[in-house]
């Protein structure tokens, strides 16, 4: 079926009625919405929204990632075809799942962003999907958990990551992607005490009470203890999964604005994520991917499957 599929398939994006089922297009060919799932704005009967923000005057280094939704895109095509591998169960099968596309907003209006940001979600939110989001940088994560808490309450946040993000700034209005977690903790939106950052491995003595295993630990004790750990810190509150594409070395995902060795292997976050399927996880975003930098199409293609994990925990929460 998939080779006679293949012969008629085109613009999947566009042409799909279905909004389940894999896609078998060419994937060097058509439109490159996300997983060939159907571009719509309407989330009527819609489990799972992927949306890109294409952001990044935030950045502290190398920009470029305002292309990332795009190549992420691009290099889901190459997994359109198969279930999810290793999961035991098909989210592509069993869930809705829509390409929402990019938000929409005003360059050069950077005040204006994060709260239109807050509202897209919100819109997302208020339908009744579950938002997978693709950045951008990283600052755009604490407009969008405002939108989560106002649903879900405090948020559980589980953090892939070179960086912890919590540098002390108190002033709200400031648009920075290393201070942003630390004012969605002062503010009330990420409950610490159930949040984990894993593969940390940049200096900051004051994580406000958040879970580090950084990099080097997670080496040393292995995926099955991380992932154990992980656990038991979340518990069963909402929880959000935010990887920033740095927490992978830049031997894996070169193509980021700042990278930092010593780093997580693509199979350590893969097996890490699957691990922490039946958590209560309430959607996630994977930002930071710079197409610039991405020579290769590497970083880009390590988004897309972490986008993939992300969708499969949805369905395994869904699942119950």
């Amino acid at each position: 079926m998939a080779l006679e599929d293949a012969k008629t398939q085109v613009d999947q994006a566009f042409t799909r009625e279905n909004l389940r089922g894999a896609s078998f297009e060419n994937a060097f060919g058509g439109a490159t919405s996300f997983l060939r799932r159907r571009y719509t704005k309407d989330l009527a009967g819609v489990d799972i929204a992927v949306t890109g923000i294409p952001f990044d005057q935030a950045v502290t280094n190398r920009p470029g990632t305002r292309l990332g939704p795009r190549a992420i895109r691009e290099a889901s095509a190459l997994q359109a075809f198969d279930a999810p591998y290793g999961w035991p169960f098909d989210v592509l099968e069993e869930r809705s799942i829509v390409d929402y596309g990019d938000m929409a907003f005003d360059y050069a209006d950077v005040p204006s962003f994060p709260g239109r940001v807050t509202d897209h979600i919100r819109g997302i939110l208020s339908a009744g999907a579950a938002p997978v989001v693709l950045g951008g940088d990283h600052y755009i994560t604490f407009p969008v958990l405002k939108a989560v808490a106002e649903k879900y309450g405090p948020i559980s946040l589980i953090q892939f990551d070179a960086h912890t993000d919590t540098w002390p700034d108190d002033d709200m209005a400031r648009v920075d992607h290393g201070t942003m977690f630390y004012k969605a903790v002062k503010s009330g939106i990420v409950d610490a005490s159930r949040s984990v950052q894993i593969g940390i491995r940049t200096t900051n003595t004051d994580t406000l009470g958040v879970a580090v295993i950084d990099a080097p630990e997670v080496h040393r004790i292995g995926v099955d203890e991380v992932v154990t750990r992980a656990r038991e810190v979340v518990g069963k509150s909402p929880a959000w999964v935010t990887f920033d594409i740095d927490a992978l070395d830049p031997a894996f995902a070169p193509g980021t604005g700042t990278p930092v060795w010593g780093g997580l292997a693509s199979w350590q976050a893969a097996a890490i994520l699957r691990g922490l399927s039946g958590i209560n996880i309430v959607g996630g975003d994977v930002v930071e991917v710079s197409p610039p930098f991405d020579t290769t199409g590497a970083t880009a293609i390590a988004g897309a499957h972490v986008a993939v994990e992300i969708l499969s925990l949805l369905g395994a929460r869904k699942r119950g």
